[in-house]
């Protein structure tokens, strides 16, 4: 790895570790996936198609859907604005968004469509000795446009919400509910209030209907039809770019080209081409959705289209290796980011997903352990140090401090060793169950989110006063003191490095 790319890398472990909750505003087509899982074990004597035997159905957010639903797993508040039916499939997608978090009373049932549905008809090639793939898409839906009527009612309702907003999300599935008028007040609505619009656009060749948005994130099949530039490398990328930006005054053209990896172009003509990490691609579907709401989720952030850019290609890379439109966690970015597939950074968490893992743990009844520091330089004393604390419990939960806090307490000079080297070293650790990093100069509020059942901190800590003894104590948690190994320090170990180094050999 580079300097530039391992740079770069810290970079974005930063920002994931220590990114915010947005607050999106989602404006689209909303709809209700279906998924018949099934297998295939002959052909029909009717045709010769496959015969799948159900076995198992599930029901997903789809299309706009999607992306909320990605956004509610990542952390963002979101509030959705959009259309469908009133009837038994839209309850079922109401009632879904709902368990996930986000607002739906912008969300508006007419009688006049349908919920538009898409049925996945998904099976086990047993014969072919292949694995879960399509066979079959059933579509229901109605693409006319809207009603007027509906069309006041929804500007009225993002009239009220974009007060709170930090970003607005366009996701057109060309379903009839993002028609021109509703376009431009939205993307008015954002430049009066300077918050940024993001669309992910319909299949079409005219994208002037998004003009004046910030940003556009058409595939590489989607970009050929808007600006008729077949995309085959950085040069005819540039040339799509540069044409859709003037075209439609867009700050920012993201360009995604699958195994090419994705392309961010700037309205100041600079580009820059992210190159993806070969995977193995399962299904493409939800892709284009884990792009926009990546991009929402990290931009709302108030951080860079590049930076988004970067973890949306690593986003949407672990996406494709999943079957439907699954949501990718933080957590599972955050491992890519460290080690890729490697499975020992799965320990490495974001502490929102670090809880829901904690609570699983609890209905086990199993015995949460958590204690916290640098761990900079690792030697024999942590070793010892992390070892007893394991058996303190059943699940040993390390607090690692950043960079920035690991400066703000030993100096400019420290750490030796970057956050994110120092994270994968101690998830590495056959003790260890789980890594979090923690930006303050105390884990006080780390543990008020954990609530571990044990506490342990090094002997040395006994008279200066465990940070959170209080918390833990009041509902019945320890605290326990770990022996301290002497004459073992990572201060020590540096020393004894610029001795040696500093000593002139004999002639």
């Amino acid at each position: 790895m580079s300097d530039k790319t391992e740079r770069t890398s810290r970079n974005l472990v930063q920002i994931l570790s220590n990114i915010g909750s947005p607050n999106i505003l989602l404006v689209g087509d909303f709809m209700l996936d279906k998924y018949v899982w099934g297998e295939v074990t002959r052909i029909s004597q009717e045709a010769p198609i496959p015969v799948l035997n159900a076995t198992s159905e599930e029901i997903r957010p789809g299309g706009a859907g999607s992306v909320a639903n990605n956004l509610a797993h990542l952390g963002a508040n979101v509030c959705c604005c959009g259309v469908i039916g009133r009837d038994s499939e839209g309850e079922r997608l109401l009632e879904n968004l709902d368990s996930i978090g986000v607002e739906t009373d912008g969300i508006i049932q007419v009688s006049d469509r349908p919920t538009t549905v898409k049925v996945r008809m998904m099976g086990h090639l047993q014969s072919a000795g292949k694995g879960i793939q399509q066979l079959l898409r059933i579509d229901y839906e109605k693409t006319d446009d809207i009603e007027e009527k509906t069309e006041n009612e929804i500007i009225n309702k993002i009239e009220i919400k974009i007060q709170h907003v930090d970003i607005i999300l366009l996701s057109d599935m060309n379903k009839g509910v993002l028609s021109k008028r509703l376009l431009e007040m939205v993307i008015k609505l954002g430049k009066d209030h300077k918050i940024p619009v993001i669309v992910d656009p319909r299949l079409s060749n005219d994208y002037t209907i998004y003009k004046g948005a910030t940003a556009i994130t058409p595939n590489r099949y989607e970009t050929k039809l808007s600006t008729g530039i077949k995309i085959t490398d950085i040069d005819s990328m540039k040339s799509a770019g540069k044409k859709l930006s003037e075209e439609s005054s867009f700050e920012y053209v993201i360009i995604t080209a699958d195994k090419d990896g994705m392309f961010l172009y700037r309205n100041d003509e600079s580009c820059d081409l992210i190159p993806t990490v070969p995977k193995d691609v399962y299904d493409v579907s939800g892709a284009g959705d884990m792009v926009l709401s990546v991009f929402g989720f990290v931009v709302g952030s108030k951080n860079s289209f590049q930076d988004a850019a970067m973890i949306a290609n690593i986003a949407a890379g672990i996406e494709v290796g999943k079957i439907g439109a699954v949501p990718v966690s933080k957590s599972e970015i955050l491992s890519e980011l460290m080690g890729g597939s490697n499975p020992l950074y799965s320990k490495i968490k974001i502490l929102n997903e670090l809880e829901e893992t904690l609570n699983k743990h609890r209905e086990n009844n199993e015995r949460i352990v958590f204690t916290n520091g640098c761990f900079d330089i690792l030697h024999i004393g942590h070793i010892e140090y992390l070892k007893f604390s394991r058996q303190q419990g059943d699940i040993l939960v390390i607090g690692l401090n950043t960079d920035r806090s690991v400066r703000e307490q030993k100096g400019d000079k420290r750490p030796f060793v970057s956050e994110e080297e120092r994270a994968r070293l101690i998830s590495a650790l056959e003790d260890v169950s789980y890594v979090v990093l923690f930006d303050e100069l105390t884990p006080e509020n780390l543990i008020r989110r954990i609530k571990p059942d044990v506490l342990v901190k090094g002997e040395d800590w006994k008279e200066k006063g465990v940070v959170g003894r209080g918390f833990v104590e009041s509902y019945g948690g320890k605290v326990i003191l770990a022996p301290f190994v002497k004459n073992v320090s990572t201060t020590d170990i540096v020393t004894r490095i610029l001795e040696r180094n500093s000593r002139v050999p004999e002639r």
